[in-house]
């Protein structure tokens, strides 16, 4: 049960900080939205950062790996965790998937929004 208070409180504070990233006054709207791509970058270089130093150092408190990863990472994008994946992915060699996982991620996940907005429509 601790393991989850530690995941909700990076979560909380995740989201928190991505809430604040988005109040920084850029009128990303019309001609691109830069306040996302800021986050997602952001949260894949603090994951891959993590994932980095929890692979050095092997006795690193899983607590805190789940708080930044999971839970900062989590909150902040979820990105992130998709860039690791395809990383991942690459990493072991594995090309194809990781092309096939990328866009399927990217195509599905916006036809699902078109989606989406045409059910409640």
């Amino acid at each position: 049960m601790i393991t989850c208070f530690w995941v909700a409180l990076g979560g909380a504070i995740g989201s928190v900080l991505r809430y604040l990233v988005g109040l920084i006054n850029i009128n990303d709207s019309v001609i691109f939205p830069y306040k996302t791509l800021i986050i997602n970058i952001v949260g894949s270089l603090v994951i891959g950062i993590t994932v980095a130093l929890a692979g050095k150092y092997s006795n690193a408190d899983a607590n805190i790996i789940l708080f930044l990863k999971v839970g900062i990472c989590g909150g902040f994008t979820t990105f992130s965790t998709f860039a690791l994946e395809s990383f991942g992915l690459v990493h072991d060699g594995r090309l194809w998937a990781a092309v096939l996982y990328i866009l399927l991620s990217v195509l599905l996940s916006i036809g699902a929004v078109f989606l989406g907005q045409a059910i409640v429509k």
